[in-house]
């Protein structure tokens, strides 16, 4: 008999099915226990975090009064260790060719009306030029798994041409990547290469559903997908970023999922994901998401933001241009803490000179707006635009970033180097209205800074770039 264990290397095992269900019933059977939910927001409070039974309660809580104290720590502890700092990346997709057959996504093999295309290195370094015109320091790499034309070393060599492209003030300083499942000797390479986060998310934790939405390919081995994260740690890879696609599955079901897996990288790598992303179906070619009947509205969606907030307090979160702007402005203060600006999802579709006539998108883009109308609404809302790369690039990462992050002493980074990369920004890329705007930001925040000594060699830095230096970090 399988029994769950968070420590074991075995899917079945670590995201265990009885225990799910078992914490599903538990919740739904606490959901008005008022002395038991208030005792979980007292531990919650304190940033240690919570079990994925414990939050699925929270996530359960039909008080109306209580489930608005959920809202308020959510906002609280997001303050208390990000501040107003928003990350901001911007996805690149390589190529769209894939062999797997899933049934959500406009890429399966079977679709013979979406454009095929495969970047070229020259088109590549178009594509990469564009984005940081736009004023881009961090890319997340996407491809379909191919391996005739989307081969690993295909990978490698792509994310060489992208580090090496240094365009007037430009330069992409970060990669992440959200490639297929594979081995532990390809995620070595990756790690080789200087990835910063390998990305994978896992659609679905329910097997019996995850093999039906994935009929055939690699991809249809649930245990080789969900130990995917495990591999990527073994070779090297201190960052790992996990998510599923909200609305392919019983919501519930996912999110509680979503935290077993959390909990079982810390218990069996040594630390948890550095990033949870919370995508949900959005329209694309040949799919349509009302053949998805398991969609979760803007209030639920809310409350899943919030509530993982709370389970895991250190964990980045990740909201994408599948959102619209009205969905993004709510979760934001909730515990998002990076956001895509300025996306498009079309292979080669970020250079414009060769505009593809068919559609080669995976799917819709619901926020439209330029990056530097992102930017401008985020300072609008009293957030701080960051295109931060520091801790990754000064080895702050895996178990180190996390114990910084839990003992504080973060802040003196992290603030610094937001306005850092902000203040470029405004120097090289912003329109007039964002620049004043941002520099009133800039001089705000600077006191914000904990340390003395780290302020005042902070305003030395914005003044160098000012002059014209540029990739100043603590």
């Amino acid at each position: 008999m399988v029994k769950y264990d968070p420590k074991s290397a075995r899917a079945e095992e670590f995201i265990h099915h009885g225990e799910i269900l078992d914490t599903l019933t538990y919740a739904a059977e606490n959901k008005s226990n008022r002395a038991l939910i208030k005792r979980l927001l007292t531990r919650a409070a304190d940033c240690k975090g919570l079990s994925h039974r414990d939050a699925a309660v929270l996530l359960e809580c039909d008080q109306p009064d209580l489930n608005e104290k959920i809202f308020h720590l959510a906002r609280k502890i997001k303050e208390e260790l990000y501040g107003q700092r928003i990350v901001l990346f911007a996805p690149l997709y390589l190529s769209n060719y894939c062999i797997n057959s899933c049934v959500y996504c406009p890429y399966h093999a079977k679709n013979k009306n979406i454009r095929r295309v495969k970047l070229t290195q020259e088109e590549i370094r178009r594509e990469v030029i564009a984005l940081q015109d736009m004023g881009h320091k961090r890319l997340a790499l996407e491809t379909g798994e191919d391996p005739v034309h989307n081969p690993i070393e295909y990978v490698l060599e792509s994310i060489r041409t992208i580090y090496g492209i240094k365009h007037k003030n430009g330069a992409i300083r970060r990669v992440n990547v959200n490639i297929a499942a594979t081995t532990v000797e390809n995620y070595r390479k990756l790690k080789e290469a200087g990835i910063g986060t390998y990305i994978l998310f896992q659609e679905t934790y329910h097997r019996e559903n995850y093999e039906k939405l994935h009929p055939a390919g690699p991809k249809h081995d649930y245990a080789w997908h969900t130990e995917a994260m495990d591999r990527a740690m073994e070779g090297g890879i201190d960052d790992v970023g996990c998510g599923v696609l909200f609305g392919l599955n019983m919501y519930r079901y996912d999110f509680v999922g979503l935290l077993m897996h959390a909990e079982h990288l810390e218990a069996r790598m040594g630390v948890g994901p550095h990033t949870i992303s919370v995508p949900r179906i959005r329209p694309a070619d040949d799919i349509d998401p009302a053949a998805f009947t398991n969609a979760i509205d803007d209030e639920i969606f809310a409350k899943l933001v919030a509530v993982i907030r709370l389970a895991v307090p250190y964990t980045g979160m990740i909201v994408s241009t599948r959102e619209s702007e009205e969905s993004r402005a709510r979760v934001l203060d909730l515990g998002i803490s990076q956001i895509s600006g300025g996306s498009c999802t079309s292979v080669g579709g970020y250079d414009h000179r060769e505009k593809p006539e068919e559609n080669s998108a995976q799917f819709e883009v619901n926020d439209t707006r330029t990056l530097d109308e992102v930017i401008h609404w985020l300072l609008t809302l009293g957030y701080v635009p960051s295109f931060c790369t520091a801790c990754y690039r000064a080895g702050r990462t895996g178990d180190r970033f996390m114990s910084l992050c839990k003992t504080g002493q973060i802040k003196n980074c992290c603030l610094p180097n937001a306005l850092l990369t902000l203040k470029e920004y405004l120097e090289d890329y912003a329109s007039p209205d964002t620049d004043a705007m941002g520099e009133a930001v800039v001089s705000e925040q600077l006191s914000q800074i904990p340390s003395p000594s780290i302020r005042e060699k902070a305003e030395t830095y914005l003044a160098k770039i000012h002059q014209g230096e540029r990739d100043f970090r603590f």
